[in-house]
């Protein structure tokens, strides 16, 4: 259970929230409506006394930090937004958000390329969702799972077609695997060697749901887990330059030395 060690009660908490003392119950009521055994006690104060399921946690923390990231201004995948499509980021986000809640079709101008747009795309929308800095709509086109930069959106519209809802669980199972933000189904199983001082700094870290890291005698470590995308593995090992190294599977290494080859021949002359 979660405890109070402060013993903070409802007057507490409307100080605290800046909230009047009747918001702060409706909202403890909420709370409750959804799964989370939150009480105020005499003693204790508001506390709360049972589990809260793992689902429920991820979905209040995503909630609290988009509050928080909104307030403070830090939601850089936003700023990216707004800065490129302006008036029109709110107007696509709207648009998509009603297609994903009434399971609708979008159809979509995409820009692939620099001036290359694809017009009338029709697609699926599962869930807008930030990564690396930019937001990115998960959606079902042609029976494949894929992702869109929303800023690369050039115009939105709700289509006719009505399509059927993906369960959560699916969802999440697309993401699970995910080094940074390919969504996919496939599972590659990789381990690689961190140097000490790279061990140092990746152990503190959670790179994976699904990661396990051992420790060598050396000081280094072999992390190891199991991944949808080799390719954005093998762009993380290359950035990452000396002291880390892969060990299985082949066709990760065979990428890795592709890549680091492919950013020497830039300085061939050099």
């Amino acid at each position: 259970s979660l405890d109070n060690s402060t013993a903070l009660k409802d007057c507490d908490c409307s100080v605290l929230f800046k909230r009047d003392i009747p918001t702060i119950k409706r909202d403890m009521q909420d709370l409750r409506k959804y799964g989370v055994d939150i009480h105020s006690e005499k003693k204790r104060g508001i506390c709360v006394t049972g589990p809260i399921e793992q689902s429920r946690l991820r979905d209040l923390i995503v909630q609290y930090l988009g509050i928080c990231n909104a307030a403070s201004g830090a939601d850089k995948a936003t700023a990216l937004l707004v800065r490129q499509l302006k008036a029109k980021a709110l107007c696509h986000v709207v648009v998509l958000e009603r297609c994903i809640e009434q399971h609708t079709a979008a159809i979509i101008d995409y820009e692939k390329e620099a001036g290359e747009v694809e017009e009338q795309r029709e697609i699926c929308p599962l869930l807008l969702f930030s990564s690396e800095g930019s937001w990115r709509i998960l959606a079902i086109n042609d029976g494949v799972a894929k992702q869109y930069h929303l800023n690369k959106v050039v115009r939105v519209k709700v289509g006719s077609k009505k399509f059927k809802c993906i369960p959560q669980g699916e969802i999440d199972e697309m993401f699970r695997y995910s080094f940074r933000s390919w969504v996919g189904t496939e599972k590659h199983h990789i381990r690689i060697r961190l140097s000490e001082e790279w061990a140092r700094r990746i152990k503190p870290r959670q790179l994976m749901e699904t990661q396990l890291i051992t420790e060598e005698k050396d000081g280094s470590v072999v992390f190891a887990s199991t991944v949808n995308s080799l390719t954005e593995v093998a762009s993380w090992v290359v950035s990452r330059g000396k002291g880390v190294e892969v060990l299985e599977p082949e066709e990760l290494k065979t990428k890795v030395i592709e890549l680091a080859r492919g950013a020497l021949s830039n300085y061939h002359n050099a």
